[in-house]
């Protein structure tokens, strides 16, 4: 009896050594998976995360004058929509649609997130009416209803574009939509947006005027350009911006002064605000004149006119005049560096004041995006002359055209906004 309960304990112990073994072959098997999962993270998507990239570039000599992280992939976000006009300008080269073309809405178009028309579904907008919603609005729904009327499907639409991308020498570019909304596989690159800058206005020269229309109305509703530099920035006529919470701020400008034109290309911006300083600085640099190359030739003493006029020099008596003080004032100030602010409103408690900021943020993404809300507690007089303590909800450090078309937007999907200039802050 002794014997096979000793025999039976070691048959037992053998299977236990086999089961821990097992055990552990089956952990590290699981380990190398997750490493391999992490592994592949890192390869396909942290490159994306770079965020931050800018180039500058001459359109007429190709001379690039500045590149930072040119060449790194990054969300190009509503800069997408850049290449799905060019699709749509094409199809208008070729005679496939016209202007007044009606293209159909979709129920997948209208639970599109914002910006947005709020289109209905069964409904139609014509081409150009969907030209000037990407143009100003950004609107991700009208993106979808080009894309479904061009190219049957989004899907396949995104596939016509990355292969146009190509055939325009964009290398790294891919995508797969055509609003630019998330999507891990959607990327491009600083360079690569700065080529389909340039394409579009030399392929496309008559409908890349589109890209300075400063706002257009919809259905009597009056919707802005995103593009704060059209109108404040000298020579600015076009492009686009892009935003989302992968992306950060995107821009692309073209700007032309006297017979020269730059395209500059931010990705990845902190603010709206700080996105346009940053361009507007990296164009500085670069529009200057070089006083080594100077506009004007000297003649040739061969070309001197031998005999040269008589130069007479009248006296003119000229009244003096003052200017008044308070004119000085205004010469003085500089009022295009000036931050404005947007208010939503007051609440009554610091819950429904996030809400608010959050609603807000959502329902303007391309101009407010992450932009933190200024949340302040304030005492008002109620209807019955006592004090109630209140959450007042802001934006701050925007410019006046930002704020301006922040309220436009928030005032179509029912929010109460009012723009102010910062020094009106009676806080």
């Amino acid at each position: 009896m002794f014997k096979l309960f000793k025999t039976c304990f070691e048959i037992i112990n053998v299977y236990k050594k086999k089961l821990y073994k097992n055990c552990i072959l089956l952990l590290l098997n699981r380990i190398r998976s997750l490493l391999v999962f992490f592994l592949l993270i890192l390869l396909f998507v942290s490159p994306a995360h770079a965020k931050y990239a800018s180039f500058v570039i001459n359109e007429n000599t190709k001379r690039v004058y500045h590149n930072a992280n040119a060449d790194t992939r990054n969300y190009p976000a509503s800069l997408t929509k850049i290449m799905t006009l060019y699709m749509v300008f094409d199809a208008l080269k070729s005679k496939k649609i016209s202007m007044n073309t009606k293209f159909k809405v979709s129920k997948r178009a209208t639970r599109q997130p914002p910006s947005k028309l709020h289109l209905s579904a069964g409904s139609t907008i014509s081409v150009k009416n969907a030209i000037l919603a990407l143009v100003t609005k950004s609107a991700n729904d009208v993106a979808t209803v080009i894309a479904e009327n061009l190219g049957k499907s989004e899907r396949n639409f995104a596939r016509l574009m990355t292969k146009k991308a190509r055939k325009l020498g964009m290398k790294r570019t891919t995508f797969k939509n055509a609003s630019g909304l998330p999507n891990r596989g959607q990327l491009s690159t600083a360079r690569d947006m700065a080529t389909l800058g340039i394409a579009i206005r030399k392929n496309h020269p008559n409908f890349f005027k589109l890209f300075k229309t400063k706002s257009f109305i919809y259905k009597g509703v009056k919707y802005s350009n995103h593009n704060n530099l059209l109108g404040s920035y000298s020579g600015t006529d076009g492009i686009k911006t892009g935003y989302t919470n992968a992306s950060g701020f995107n821009l692309v400008a073209s700007v032309e002064r006297n017979g020269q034109r730059i395209i500059g290309v931010v990705f990845g911006g902190k603010k709206a605000r700080s996105r346009d300083k940053h361009m507007i600085t990296l164009l500085n640099r670069y529009f200057k004149t070089n006083l080594k190359k100077p506009l004007v030739r000297i003649a040739k003493p061969s070309e001197l006119p031998k005999t040269r006029p008589e130069i007479i020099v009248a006296e003119k008596n000229i009244k003096s005049f003052k200017i008044l003080p308070n004119i000085i004032d205004r010469l003085d100030q500089d009022t295009t560096n000036e931050d404005w602010f947007v208010q939503i409103g007051a609440f009554s408690t610091r819950l429904n004041a996030h809400k608010a900021a959050r609603n807000a943020r959502n329902a303007v993404p391309e101009q407010l995006g992450n932009l933190p809300a200024s949340l302040s507690q304030i005492s008002k007089n109620n209807s019955n002359n006592t004090p109630e303590r209140l959450w007042r909800v802001r934006f701050i450090e925007l410019a006046e055209n930002q704020a301006r078309s922040v309220c436009a937007e928030l005032w179509t999907s029912g929010f109460s906004c009012i723009p102010l200039p910062s020094k009106n802050d009676s806080s």
